[in-house]
């Protein structure tokens, strides 16, 4: 038995040397036909390698000697481009000596026949001398005389021709003009927004010590951050003392922010999500004084039935001002104006007073459209089912649709008294009574001028002259020259109307 298991043992151990040295020459000889292949594969992307590299270094040469010849010529081009200057600058200076040469000659000749003219010059002058000497004797006047007496006729007929030429073209021009002009103007006026950079675009709010100020900016300014973003108000803290400017062309956001400010100020809390909140609340509070105010002056004015919204934006007016009047002022006067008016030319004075009242609904939209205000206020009153006659009142109050009803020229008429009248807008009475003096006292200045006087409000001057010192023909020129001088030594507003009166009085008494 231990015999076997020797001989077993033997057995598997010769097995196994057996096996490792087959293995391990089977491994050797793979090993070596390995690195066969692998000096193969070497060699070939050796070779390949090789002929990339000489495919570029072709390549390399060929771009090379393509911009080498490139450049060799372009420079046999400038070259060239040399030659054909130099011999262009050749030719031309050729030609300026032969010029040169021309112009001596020239000026040679020149020089002969000025000197011919001069004789000539001479000779004429003694001939002229003679025939004005014989035209004296023959007419008994000298030059001089004769020179005065002509010049006296032809200056009446140049001004008897220029008042007749200036008087044809400004009837042409009003005939042709007049309505494109005024379309233009009221366009300009409105599409520039006048108005906005007329009225106070900036609001004054005090407090009691500069301390505030520095709470109201905040770390690093977020809290006057916040509230410029919250009311769209630009807040301009400096060196005034105890006060601090809301500037901004919105005069509700103007508003809100004054309002926020106070509130703030007063409570003492004063950040970023505090400053959110008041304005909120605030913006609310407006809004509710806005539709208030717009039902308490319809209520007042006696106008039922209006739209909501048409109502707060009758309370917006409150807010705006036009020319430094106040537009709800403005409109209340003009509607009151409307329903008087009305009440005396025997028509419905309720309708009048309700298109006063909406007549300037347009300045003061939402948005901002680019529309003339009187259009978008008609627009307005169409979308809120308006009547068709109020709605043509409201649009053609400033001539930009055509008249239909009775109530458009009363709206007009009244809109123009309201504020054209003396204080309404920013015009103190001083000063227009001393333009209205200024007017009648420019106007007397004028030789054969007896009474002067200025009316409808400064925007017509009667000039009253007597008929023995001032002809017909010369009324025109006068109130030419006075148009004139009015234009370019006042200032007034709007256009100024200049009307020369001559009349003969026979006047007797029966005894």
């Amino acid at each position: 038995m231990v015999l076997y298991i020797i001989i077993s043992v033997g057995a598997f151990l010769v097995g196994g040397l057996l096996t490792w040295f087959v293995l391990r020459f089977l491994m050797k000889s793979r090993y070596e036909s390995v690195l066969r292949e692998a000096e193969k594969e070497a060699e070939v992307i050796k070779k390949n390698k090789l002929l990339e590299v000489k495919e570029k270094f072709l390549h390399l040469k060929s771009d090379l000697e393509k911009q080498v010849a490139q450049r060799n010529a372009k420079i046999q081009s400038v070259e060239t481009k040399l030659k054909q200057r130099e011999i262009s600058l050749n030719q031309r200076q050729d030609e300026l000596q032969r010029k040169h040469s021309e112009v001596e000659a020239v000026k040679e000749n020149l020089a002969s026949q000025l000197d011919l003219v001069e004789k000539k010059k001479e000779e004429l002058d003694v001939l002229h001398q003679r025939e004005v000497e014989h035209l004296e004797t023959l007419s008994g006047l000298s030059a001089e005389e004769a020179k005065e007496r002509l010049i006296e006729s032809l200056q009446d007929e140049a001004k008897a021709q220029a008042a007749s030429y200036i008087n044809e073209i400004m009837e042409d021009a009003k005939m042709t003009a007049n309505k494109e002009a005024k379309k233009i103007v009221i366009q300009s006026i409105q599409r520039v927004a006048t108005e906005t950079a007329i009225e106070n675009s900036i609001t004054v709010f005090h407090i009691d010590s500069d301390e505030i100020k520095g709470r109201i900016i905040g770390r690093e300014g977020r809290n006057i951050r916040a509230l410029e973003a919250a009311t769209g108000i630009e807040i301009v803290v400096d060196d005034t003392p105890e006060a601090i400017v809301l500037s901004g062309f919105d005069p509700v956001r103007r508003e809100i922010a004054r309002l926020a400010l106070h509130q703030l100020v007063q409570d003492g809390r004063i950040h970023p999500a505090r400053i959110e909140e008041v304005v909120n609340k605030v913006r609310k509070q407006v809004e509710e004084e806005i539709i208030e105010t717009g039902k308490r002056t319809a209520i007042d004015l006696g106008i039922h039935g209006l739209h909501p919204e048409l109502i707060r934006l009758i309370g917006k007016m409150k807010y705006r001002s036009s020319y430094g009047q106040n537009l709800l002022q403005h409109a209340r006067e003009t509607a009151n104006l409307c329903a008087v008016m009305a009440s005396e030319l025997g028509l419905n004075p309720k309708k009048a007073k309700r298109a006063g009242l909406l007549h300037d609904i347009g300045k003061v939209p939402d948005d901002e459209p680019e529309l003339p205000h009187a259009i978008l206020g008609m627009k307005l009153c169409e979308k809120y089912k308006e009547k068709p006659d109020i709605c043509n009142a409201v649009g053609a109050h400033h001539d930009e649709v055509e008249m239909q009803s009775l109530l458009a020229p009363i709206v007009q008429v009244c809109d123009a008294i309201s504020g054209a009248r003396p204080g309404a807008r920013r015009e103190i009475v001083e000063a227009y009574i001393k333009r209205l003096n200024d007017l009648e006292q420019l106007a007397l200045s004028y030789p054969g001028v007896v009474k002067t006087y200025a009316i409808q409000a400064g925007r017509e001057l009667r000039v009253i002259v007597g008929a023995d010192k001032i002809s017909d023909k010369d009324t025109e020129s006068l109130s030419t020259e006075i148009a004139k001088r009015i234009q370019d030594e006042m200032t007034y507003p709007g256009q100024v109307k200049i009307t020369v009166i001559r009349e003969t009085r026979a006047v007797s008494y029966a005894k």
